[in-house]
């Protein structure tokens, strides 16, 4: 596998010739080159579509938005009656189904237009196409006053009955299954979801082993700690279905991430960085480039994790959040933009650069959160305690605000972030026992839910903070214990093998 590296990539972020190029290419037509794997959608639109259709759909399996939008627009240009292309620009505009923010007003009012546009022409359409249709509706029904949970479930549910209704057709199979994982709860930990999911999943791609949605939705299926061995295949296999597609080259890596192998997340993510730059899919750059962060620092590669940090001013100036591009949305590339930083001054525990980050207000304020988090980290090491308190304080904020616009799982998130801000501050004003009672909640929190598919993983593991807290309270046994932990849903961690005595196994 060839490497490009991180350092190189950060020079061709200023390069002209790099924008020049993207925008060169961004046109609906298939390079001579492209490889998106192999895909057949049966439709009634005119035959004379069909390869285009089936292009679209590819893309769409690989989560190219951008392209895929350009590429359904192609067909309906084509054959002006496809109902199915407004229904593929419909479920394109969605975007990501593993993404757990809410969708902004504008995009779902996009995503309804293309959803009417599909109806209309719905009469030209047989009752298994008009039934996709109905089943993407539900994803923007009513959504001023539906709940996007609600809206994904309805969804889920309306796939499910195409698939009963329709058992020959393999589309609605493979689409009803990412809708099983999307719509899981992240607090079953029996992943009842995610397992009938990759049952699916699996028994398709042992007939179709060159169909990109396949491979692709197994790893996402299997991208928790307890399941991560079983997307192994398929993460060894989706990036050569499917090389044109930079999100195909980037998603191995969230398998390899979730078993510690380390150099594999670095290789799969520094050719998706170099694909994506020269699509002009900057989001999904910089989410491929937070992953590459946190691999490299788990490597103790430092040189190689700063030339990223220093690569995200170029990034950041050729970045549109509310562009859609690749499968990164928005929020994705201004999650990495606060993320990278944050595990830049954490993994290495530089308390002061921590101390001293700032946040950046964005419609995401998560993503703030992390930001916070840090500095509250960093101040509380380095004992400005009024620093830290502010920190606490702004995330306990952002935690209520979260809370009250719906986005439970991220008020989860951050909520747990404030209990080991608060618990490192009491820390550092000697009160021990509320450090160590906050600490623990924190795991125990952390320890109910799952990581969102935007990170690679927690900026700090709160059984490893847990350890680090104990370890400064000279409680090796229990603190060893914590590390322990931290290895079990987090495997290879640095920091948690070096409190060990233990080496990678990279």
């Amino acid at each position: 596998m060839t490497r490009l590296s991180v350092a190189a990539a950060a020079i061709l972020l200023t390069l002209p010739a790099v924008a020049a190029y993207s925008q060169e290419h961004a046109h609906p037509e298939a390079a001579p080159t492209e490889k998106l794997g192999t895909v057949h959608f049966a439709t009634s639109c005119s035959p004379s579509v069909a390869p285009q259709f089936d292009r679209a759909v590819a893309l769409l399996h690989s989560f190219e938005f951008g392209a895929s939008i350009q590429a359904f627009n192609a067909v309906l240009a084509a054959d002006s009656s496809c109902a199915m292309a407004d229904w593929g620009i419909a479920l394109s505009r969605w975007t990501n189904p593993m993404v757990a923010g809410n969708r902004s007003a504008a995009q779902l009012l996009q995503g309804q237009q293309a959803v009417d546009a599909a109806m209309r022409l719905g009469v030209h359409a047989s009752d298994r196409e008009r039934s996709y249709i109905h089943a993407v509706s539900q994803l923007y029904d009513d959504f001023e006053h539906k709940d996007q949970q609600t809206r994904v479930v309805a969804y889920a549910s309306a796939m499910n009955q195409l698939a009963m209704q329709q058992p020959a057709d393999t589309e609605a199979m493979i689409f009803y299954a990412i809708s099983l994982t999307a719509s899981a709860s992240p607090t079953d930990k029996t992943y009842a979801n995610q397992l009938k999911a990759g049952s699916i999943l699996e028994a398709l791609w042992a007939k179709q082993p060159n169909h990109p949605g396949l491979a692709h939705y197994i790893i996402h299926t299997y991208d928790y700690p307890a399941l991560a061995d079983k997307a192994r295949a398929a993460a060894e296999r989706y990036a050569s279905i499917a090389p044109s597609a930079a999100h195909a080259l980037h998603m191995p890596s969230h398998t390899f991430t979730r078993v510690g192998m380390w150099q594999e997340s670095v290789d799969a993510n520094n050719r998706s960085i170099k694909v994506a730059l020269s699509t002009g899919s900057i989001a999904e750059a910089l989410h491929a480039a937070d992953y590459d962060m946190y691999a490299y620092l788990q490597m103790g590669k430092e040189s190689e994790a700063k030339a990223i940090l220093d690569g995200l001013p170029a990034l950041a100036a050729r970045f549109d959040p509310n562009a859609i591009t690749g499968a990164a949305p928005g929020s994705a590339g201004v999650f990495a933009l606060a993320a990278i930083p944050a595990r830049w001054v954490l993994e290495r525990s530089a308390w002061t650069e921590a101390a001293a980050l700032e946040p950046k207000a964005s419609a995401y304020p998560y993503t703030e959160a992390m930001t916070y988090f840090a500095r509250a980290l960093g101040a509380s090491h380095i004992g400005d305690l009024a620093k830290a308190k502010a920190a606490v304080d702004s995330l306990a904020s952002i935690q209520q605000q979260l809370s009250a616009t719906g986005e439970g799982y991220w008020s989860e998130q951050v909520a747990i972030q404030h209990l080991a801000a608060e618990a490192w501050l009491d820390l550092a004003e000697h009160r021990e026992n509320d450090a160590l009672m906050r600490m623990r909640e924190a795991a125990t929190r952390e320890d109910a839910t799952d990581k969102s598919a935007v990170t690679p993983g927690p900026l700090a593991p709160a059984h490893e903070l847990l350890g680090d807290m104990l370890t400064e309270l000279k409680r090796p046994a229990e603190a060893s214990a914590e590390y322990r932990a931290t290895l079990q849903k987090e495997p290879n961690r640095r920091h948690a093998l070096r409190r060990l005595g233990l080496k990678s196994h990279d």
